[in-house]
């Protein structure tokens, strides 16, 4: 059965992403409309290989004739237009942080808690997870099935491309600025990005966590194990795409090396890199575009009794956000949450 379905942001990086996947996973789309804020409305999007979508404006749009919108238009938007839609009848899948932590709306990553989006059935809400919690959440899965995790500690590096098109564009002026001697202001991040590294995800707590470094745990824990520690250092870095942790992991029983990257292979969604290969590791630049997360370099770590540490990259747009939502969107279909 086809659905009719709208995507809130379609302007933006990631819902012309969200656009490109439904396309190129052959969602059972019967009609799709693009929707934007404020100056978006009446520009053109690009649907599959040859559909040229006119873009309408979010406020005041009836949703009581779609089926499925995707929200990926931030947080102001999602407050203020998700619970309108799906008041209307409209189930919503939104990509911001303000419904994560709704204890009546789930957090979903496929590959590791599908069956949470029974939730939705009150709200006809879900949320996407931030793109380094999708990360992790599908690297720890098999590993905590095996061993059950009890503390985490990550350093996550975050690309550029999330914050936007506008981070993006940031990098690229501040990197040509300097090889032709000019200084262009920071204005997306606190510091210059460019051949840099900045210890800074959102602004700052009364704890000395960034908001990206308080909101991972929790992510986490409602999508993994409630009783999971976690700490994180996230760190923006000089990448356009791709965001990637450095992990250790203590488990309450013992994990052998060999069984672990079994487990890993054949976990959805998970692609292993073994060191012995030729190659040994996956970076950002080589799993742009791709949908899976990578894991390499996983090892003892003889500082705890049952411990092992690894690394892992994902691309942020694809598998960190638009293309989860897609998956969320084809296993709310299969649960028979999405109605015609």
């Amino acid at each position: 059965m086809a659905h009719k379905v709208a995507v809130v942001g379609a302007t933006g990086t990631v819902g012309r992403e969200i656009l490109k996947t439904l396309a190129e996973r052959a969602f059972p789309v019967s009609d799709i409309t693009a929707l934007s804020t404020g100056r978006g409305g009446g520009a053109e999007v690009s649907f599959g290989e040859d559909r040229v979508l006119r873009v309408k404006s979010l406020e005041g749009f009836d949703f009581s004739d779609t089926d499925l919108a995707f929200f990926a238009a931030g947080s102001a938007a999602a407050a203020a237009h998700a619970p309108r839609a799906a008041a209307a009848g409209c189930a919503v899948i939104d990509e911001s942080p303000r419904f994560r932590m709704e204890p009546d709306v789930p957090l979903v990553v496929p590959e590791v808690n599908p069956a949470a989006l029974r939730l939705m059935r009150r709200r006809r809400m879900a949320a996407n997870p931030d793109a380094a919690a999708i990360l992790l959440a599908v690297a720890l899965k098999p590993l905590h099935a095996m061993g059950r995790a009890r503390r985490v500690v990550a350093t996550v590096m975050h690309a550029v491309s999330g914050a936007g098109k506008e981070g993006m564009d940031e990098l690229w002026a501040q990197t040509r600025g300097v090889y032709v001697n000019e200084a262009p202001p920071a204005e997306q991040f606190p510091k210059q990005i460019a051949f840099n590294l900045i210890p800074q995800v959102g602004d700052f707590g009364e704890d000395g966590a960034t908001a990206a470094e308080a909101a991972l745990p929790l992510e986490l824990r409602k999508i993994l194990d409630p009783d999971l520690a976690v700490t994180a250092t996230c760190v923006r870095v000089p990448v356009f795409i791709g965001h990637a942790a450095a992990v250790t992991v203590e488990f309450e029983r013992p994990l052998d090396e060999r069984a672990a990257w079994e487990a890993l292979r054949e976990a959805p969604g998970v692609i292993v890199l073994d060191r012995q290969e030729e190659g040994g590791y996956a970076s950002p630049a080589e799993i742009a575009g791709e949908d899976a997360v990578y894991v390499s370099r996983l090892r003892r770590d003889p500082t705890v009794a049952h411990g092992l540490g690894f690394w892992c990259a994902a691309d942020n747009l694809r598998k960190g956000s638009a293309l989860n939502m897609v998956q969320v969107a084809e296993e709310m279909v299969r649960q028979g949450l999405v109605e015609a």
